[in-house]
């Protein structure tokens, strides 16, 4: 994901040096927001939406006009079935084994996997079998002496035309491996279900505020959104000590948050930083995480504060390149820079994060369990959306975790940056709505090897078939 400088800049933007506190006493729910102490004197603003429900009587009527009211492309995501809730079981067993080198060799055991999910070319009876990924920078693995050396071919001795023995090579060893086998039903998702939750998660200086746009858009189509400040964000309290912004701390409180607004299906959008604690629910919860939104987040690294980073100088120090850090953000975080865009950094309370937060929030980046095995564990489908534009997050970032994940979709927008929901809202609204509506056909899938192996059968008997026909002279 990302570290050091991929979104502190977001920090200053409007020159204030504290977070906005409101009164705990106004904890009762007002227009949407709602006040959790998720610790003793640690409280969030939440945005929850509730929308209203039509009565039972009626749900059946509005149902079957639901994809009249939708109108929405599924070309990018093939083999939707809004009109059905069913879903389709997806069986996953795979092994992750991790080499020494730095190597990262994904088997995929069995054939009841999707194969157009696994990207395999249509027409083939089984999915991809084995995916091998480089964990470690190309230039390291190529500076770095190979652990497992072949040596040359010994030529023969000058009269014998015995060809030599190929050299044998040593078997490496793996440093871990992973087994994995589970089911997992895909569904769609439809509005209209009281048993669906949105939950938006926001990075490092921004707040709730960057999704309104989103959270207008689906609370008007009937889903449940629930959106948190974190800690020293917005206007969640702000701890004045260091330890209350690590990666753990804040993965604490948005688990007090799931837990108390979770529904039977969920559903996890993160930005940037925001990715790291979607990924982290849905480890913990996997039966209750449904799909989950990866929006410009980054590679699948483990997460490591940079000791060199410019967010280590003293906060009073950060307060005094406010203006060279705001012009900076905009020029990295925006494909343009105009006047929309600065207003957009201005619009409510986002990005208004004192420096001392800053400071704590960079350095605290730590999660050496986030790594690449701990992703390749995920079996939600899962959709990556990219600005083509962004200056923090490269493309290859993006690309190694679609590699990684089992259900992974890569959407690129090319007119979008770092802040591509605040830039280019509709986009981001309808390709995240086209994604909650679909679900995988399986009805092609083969559910066992004896079935793949009738299909063979009756491929070869029909094929026999034919070629005994007689040929009319």
């Amino acid at each position: 994901m990302l570290t050091s400088i991929t979104e502190g800049i977001l920090c200053c933007l409007t020159g204030k040096t504290a977070s906005l506190v409101l009164p705990l006493e106004s904890s009762e729910p007002s227009d949407g927001f709602e006040y959790v102490e998720v610790k003793p004197g640690r409280v969030l603003r939440v945005r929850h939406i509730v929308p209203e429900r039509q009565p039972i009587e009626t749900e059946k009527q509005v149902a079957g006009k639901e994809n009249v009211e939708v109108d929405c492309d599924d070309k990018d995501f093939p083999e939707s079935k809004n009109d059905s809730d069913t879903g389709s079981i997806v069986h996953c067993k795979r092994k992750i084994t991790v080499y020494r080198n730095g190597q990262l060799v994904i088997e995929n055991l069995g054939d009841v996997l999707h194969s157009e999910i696994l990207q395999c070319q249509d027409g083939d009876l089984e999915p991809c079998s084995t995916v091998e990924v480089e964990l470690a920078d190309y230039k390291e693995i190529a500076s770095s002496p190979d652990p497992n050396p072949v040596p040359p071919p010994v030529p023969p001795p000058p009269g014998d035309h015995k060809p030599a023995p190929p050299p044998r090579r040593r078997r490496r060893k793996p440093k871990r491996t992973v087994l994995i086998d589970s089911k997992r039903l895909i569904s769609s998702c439809k509005g209209t279900h009281s048993d669906v939750a949105l939950f938006f998660v926001h990075g490092v200086g921004g707040s709730l505020d960057i999704w309104s746009s989103q959270l207008d858009f689906f609370s008007r189509l009937g889903y449940e959104v629930i959106a948190p400040d974190l800690a020293g964000h917005g206007a969640s309290t702000a701890p004045q000590i260091a330890a209350a912004y690590t990666f753990y701390a804040l993965a604490e409180d948005l688990r007090a948050i799931f837990k108390r607004y979770a529904r039977k299906r969920n559903i996890l959008i993160g930005h940037s930083y925001g990715v790291s604690f979607c990924t982290f629910l849905a480890h913990e919860y996997p039966d209750l995480v449904h799909k989950v939104v990866m929006i410009n987040g980054g590679g699948p690294t483990a997460l490591e504060p940079s000791l060199c980073s410019i967010f280590q100088l003293p906060s009073c120090v950060l307060h005094c390149l406010s203006p060279c850090l705001a012009w900076s953000f905009l020029k990295a975080g925006f494909a343009r820079q105009g006047a929309k865009e600065k207003q957009l950094l201005k619009q409510g309370n986002a990005f208004n994060v004192s420096p001392f937060v800053l400071r704590a929030m960079m350095s605290g980046q730590y999660w050496p369990e986030g790594d690449e095995v701990y992703h390749a564990e995920l079996t939600v489908p899962i959709l990556l959306v990219h600005g083509m534009c962004d200056k923090f997050v490269p493309m290859d970032e993006d690309q190694r975790m679609a590699e990684i994940l089992l259900f992974a979709f890569l959407k690129v927008i090319e007119e979008g940056s770092h802040m591509v929901m605040m830039e280019c809202p509709e986009t981001v609204n309808t390709l995240l709505h086209e994604f909650f509506l679909w679900e995988p056909d399986m009805s092609r899938k083969c559910s066992s090897k004896t079935d793949t192996e009738k299909a063979i059968a009756a491929s070869d008997t029909l094929q026999m078939l034919k070629n005994s026909k007689p040929v009319d002279k």
